[in-house]
């Protein structure tokens, strides 16, 4: 889907896993601080319309784009088609953010993992943002800004989730070394650790779970779950002008959850 008009210069920022939850939000941030949006969504390409209509509805360009972020095999023809969009907007146009949001949640206990569980969160959570940041670099300005969403899990535990935590905390070693990569570029990379936030993720426990809302409430100093929209400000705001300085980090976005 191609709506608006390619006329116009601003901020392009290409949001994986972009039709739902935390990357809706995302998004619509996003557009809302004046950024056209690409969009990518691995099912349910009914909400990425959604999505993108309310962008259009702001007066953005957007790009919906199917992409599985675990098939690097497909990763060439995405390339050439967010190019031919960019392109399309001016010559010269590239992306001024990535933000690496797309994943699952396989829980599992300890004596319950398979090598399928730790090959799709691998794939998920590291593989996937990986080499997709190294086939998009060519369209990444020098200037732009990633982000690559982890997990409060990172730094507390929580039953079921070794491998997904595993992976998280690989991908926050990749983004502080990616941010040594991409420096001289002046290109800045950063983790954001969302906590428990109400969405549709891990089968929407956090949001509709009464005793699950009620133990994060007890456990967070602000008193309550997160919501998507925490995030995407928090994102939106990482990536905009402001914030030139700041790589390597972990930002967590939790509420104080677990101190």
């Amino acid at each position: 889907m191609h709506t608006g008009s390619p006329l116009l210069p601003a901020r392009v920022a290409l949001v994986t896993g972009g039709n739902k939850g935390i990357g809706r939000s995302i998004a619509l941030q996003l557009a809302t601080r004046g950024w056209d949006v690409i969009l990518t969504y691995r099912s349910d390409p009914a909400a990425a319309r959604s999505v993108a209509a309310d962008i259009a509805r702001q007066g953005r360009d957007v790009m919906t784009l199917a992409l599985d972020v675990t098939d690097s095999g497909s990763f060439p023809a995405c390339l050439a088609e967010m190019t031919g969009w960019l392109q399309s907007r001016g010559q010269g146009r590239k992306l001024d953010a990535l933000i690496n949001n797309a994943g699952a949640h396989a829980p599992a206990s300890f004596g319950a993992i398979t090598a399928d569980d730790i090959d799709l969160l691998h794939a998920l959570h590291f593989k996937g943002p990986l080499l997709l940041t190294q086939a998009l670099s060519p369209l990444l300005a020098d200037g732009a800004r990633i982000v690559n969403l982890s997990s409060s899990l990172t730094r507390h535990t929580a039953a079921g989730s070794l491998v997904y935590a595993a992976m998280k905390g690989a991908l926050e070693v990749m983004t502080r070394y990616l941010a040594l990569e991409l420096g001289p570029r002046g290109i800045t990379v950063n983790a954001v650790a969302p906590g428990p936030t109400q969405t549709d993720f891990f089968g929407g426990a956090v949001r509709d779970n009464p005793d699950v809302q009620r133990y994060v409430s007890d456990h967070t100093a602000l008193g309550r779950p997160g919501h998507a929209e925490d995030i995407g400000a928090m994102v939106a705001a990482l990536v905009g002008p402001d914030n030139h300085w700041v790589t390597a980090q972990r930002i967590e976005v939790g509420g104080g959850i677990l101190l």
